[in-house]
């Protein structure tokens, strides 16, 4: 940031100006913020690309099969089987549920209405166990493009009027599924964000072990969290952006993250230049000047890493990019204005007990991390080889990573409702009727295509066939199996595999196991495509920012070694500690990990991660100009060490409140995040980085002009070492 711009900024009277203008917007945008839980969109049917099968299923049926319905089972179970009263009592109160608001008008279906028509020989499900100790009721649910939204409340409307004495209910289906989800995500607008908060604040109160400062970065990053949900909100609403309760969750706890990243760095610099300068807005003025620079590059990489995924085929994934990307660049601008205006406003009495005193000595000259580099210098190609190895090792763990995917009962860290109820069905050996292939075929091989499903292993029988028009027909058939397992994927490929195989038939295959098939094969599509992209724009961006070639390569190598052995070790923690231990109430899941698990793992790493070489090496380059690359780089890392550890504590710490959230795919993604960032605080960028730089020295700026000097000057020894820091 230019000088006299970072001067205007913060001046005597602009920095007022800069809080009313911020106070009037938070005004503006809190409403909005507010409602961001309204515009979200948590059917997962939306999210396929127009190319999948699923897709075109699901076009065809459109004014036949409604896709707004969601099909929703009432599950009952006494042991000892369920009596003449209770099977009355469940066509009782089948007449009180198709009463209800959002119950489509076929009705419920009952046990007693499956018996007579199967006594017809009608082709219906069984909804009654041989054992009779178990029997569902089955009926649809419909309330729009919006309908899971309103799903809670429906689903204790039936709760309310299925209880019974001696009998245990369970909510299944894709009602019960759409109601546990939201329980799952309930409160991640308030007590996720407040916890968050917690944990940011008692780090910050040991970072600057003052009982004041750390106010002024959690203001600002509840200003920029405001706002940032705000402009999502308005996008959501009228660009059609995608917004569903995981990318929410993500969006708060990165925005408070980076946000309180950006502020450790920013007052880091501003309490250097307070020992330099005795006005605190010509102090802010150089600390902008010298600090912002650094802090619009980490700003952008994130941004630019997170609108790659824009690319995605899963519309899920492509929505979460620009809702990352606005929710970082809000943080960037929030904490490059707002936060030096409240700064310069309270002035240095903020920092008490402590006070940075015009003139007083720099304490980062001899701190923890200057001791640390004077450790690397003498011997610094023995320890970036021993360093690089170690993470190299820890990359083996990648091979037991398993990213096929999670049954519905593996999805959480808890046993919902829906869940049992589905146990409870497939252990008394009843098939969900909510779960089918829908199959759509040219009428005049309709024959042919039903016959060819007759061999598929775990299909039911078809149901009666609908005739679509224009010479096409629909038929449906249970799967016997989990809907979202490798079983019922399995069964899917079967009977694509069958039904594309009957000549002049144009048959496709949709459903609810097929729609979580085609989205791991957009999964994994998204993560051969994506994931070679971001390399390439986040290496482009350290070339246009460090002017070099060889620095950026060697950063990107550092990064990607970083992120593999964060996903080794990982998924060790995974299957050997969560699983085995069950630190969790429902750890199957993690055995396994979502097929987009490795996509956003790496997208986060990469794009946060570098964020902290890019903070160390802007300062590398700025003291290598007058000092040397060598003992530039010791300086950097003695200046910057302590806050870039701050910042990671906080990011990693922020992501691990992910885990508070009753969902396998954010546990495991904070975890496998958290580690990573503390990979690239503490050995990453203090350790490897800094060896390799001590090691090559000028070298790593070739080809830029800084390619000089140093080439030929040997490593430091251990007397040398002491003194140049």
């Amino acid at each position: 940031m230019h000088l006299h711009l970072a001067g205007k900024l913060t001046g005597r009277v602009t920095k007022w100006v800069v809080l009313v203008g911020a106070i009037a917007l938070v005004a503006l945008m809190s409403g909005f913020n507010s409602q961001l839980v309204d515009v979200q969109n948590n059917e997962a049917s939306s999210w396929l690309p127009q190319s999948a099968e699923s897709t075109k299923v699901v076009e065809e049926l459109t004014g036949t099969v409604n896709p707004d319905d969601i099909p929703t089972l009432v599950v009952y179970q006494r042991d000892g089987g369920l009596t003449q009263a209770d099977l009355a009592a469940l066509d009782e109160q089948a007449t009180e549920i198709a009463q209800l608001d959002g119950v489509t008008d076929e009705g419920v279906f009952t046990p007693s209405v499956a018996a007579a028509l199967q006594a017809q020989g009608a082709p219906v499900p069984q909804l009654l166990s041989d054992d009779g100790e178990v029997a569902y009721l089955a009926f649809t649910f419909n309330f729009g493009k919006n309908g899971w939204n309103a799903i809670p409340e429906a689903a204790d409307q039936v709760e309310a009027i299925t209880a019974m004495d001696g009998v245990t209910v369970h909510l299944a289906g894709f009602g019960g599924q759409a109601r546990d989800a939201a329980e799952a995500f309930e409160g991640i607008d308030t007590n996720l964000i407040l916890i968050t908060f917690l944990v940011v604040i008692v780090i910050l109160l040991f970072t600057y072990r003052s009982p004041l400062l750390w106010i002024l970065p959690i203001f600002s990053a509840a200003v920029a969290y405001t706002l940032s949900g705000g402009v999502v909100y308005l996008l959501a609403k009228y660009a059609d952006l995608t917004v569903n309760g995981q990318s929410q969750a993500i969006l708060g706890i990165l925005v408070i993250g980076a946000g309180t990243d950006y502020a450790l760095l920013l007052i880091a610099r501003y309490r250097e230049e307070l020992r330099r300068h005795d006005d605190r807005h010509e102090a802010m003025a150089f600390a902008l000047h010298r600090a912002a620079p650094a802090i619009l590059a980490s700003a952008s990489t994130v941004v630019v890493g997170m609108l790659c995924l824009s690319f995605a085929d899963l519309n899920s994934t492509a929505g979460l990019g620009p809702v990352l990307a606005v929710g970082v660049g809000t943080t960037f601008l929030v904490m490059v204005t707002l936060l030096p205006a409240l700064l310069v406003i309270f002035g240095r009495w903020m920092f008490w007990p402590k006070r940075p005193s015009f003139g007083s000595a720099e304490p980062t000259q001899s701190g923890l991390w200057a001791r640390v580099g004077k450790g690397i210098a003498p011997r610094p190609r023995m320890v970036w080889t021993i360093t690089a190895g170690v993470l190299a090792i820890a990359c083996l763990g990648l091979f037991r990573l398993d990213a096929s995917g999670m049954s519905s009962a593996d999805t959480y860290t808890k046993v919902f409702d829906s869940i049992q109820g589905q146990q409870v069905l497939a252990e008394h050996g009843l098939q969900d009727t909510s779960n089918t292939v829908q199959v759509v075929t040219n009428s005049d091989q309709l024959k042919p295509v039903q016959a060819s499903l007759a061999d598929v292993e775990g299909l039911g029988e078809p149901t009666q066939v609908a005739d679509l028009g224009d010479g096409r027909s629909y038929f449906e058939a249970t799967v016997g199996e989990d809907i979202s397992s490798t079983a019922a994927f399995d069964i899917v490929e079967a009977a694509r595999d069958a039904v594309h195989g009957v000549n002049g038939a144009d048959a496709l295959v949709g459903g609810g196991s097929a729609f979580y098939l085609d989205s791991k094969i957009a999964s994994d599509r998204d993560n051969r495509v994506i994931i070679p992209i971001v390399l390439i724009v986040v290496f482009l961006i350290l070339i246009l920012l460090l002017r070099a070639l060889l620095a950026p390569a060697i950063l990107m190598g550092t990064v990607v070694l970083s992120f593999g052995a964060a996903l080794g070790i990982s998924t060790i923690l995974f299957q050997e500690v969560f699983t085995k231990l069950s630190i969790f109430e429902n750890g199957n899941g993690f055995n396994f990990v979502d097929p987009g698990f490795p996509l956003f793992t790496f997208v986060f790493l990469v794009a946060l991660g570098i964020d902290y070489n890019i903070f160390l090496m802007t300062r590398v380059r700025e003291e290598s100009a007058q000092q040397g690359t060598r003992k530039g780089s010791l300086i950097a890392l003695s200046s910057t060490g302590g806050v870039i550890t701050s910042a990671g504590l906080v990011l990693a710490a922020t992501f691990l409140v992910l885990g508070s959230i009753p969902f396998v795919f954010l546990a495991e993604l904070g975890t496998a995040v958290a580690l990573g960032v503390l990979l690239d605080t503490m050995i990453v960028r203090s350790v490897l980085v800094t060896a390799i730089n001590l090691d090559l020295g000028s070298k790593i700026w070739w080809p830029s002009r800084l390619d000089r000097g140093e080439r030929d000057a040997p490593p430091a020894t251990e007397e040398q070492a002491k003194v140049l820091v």
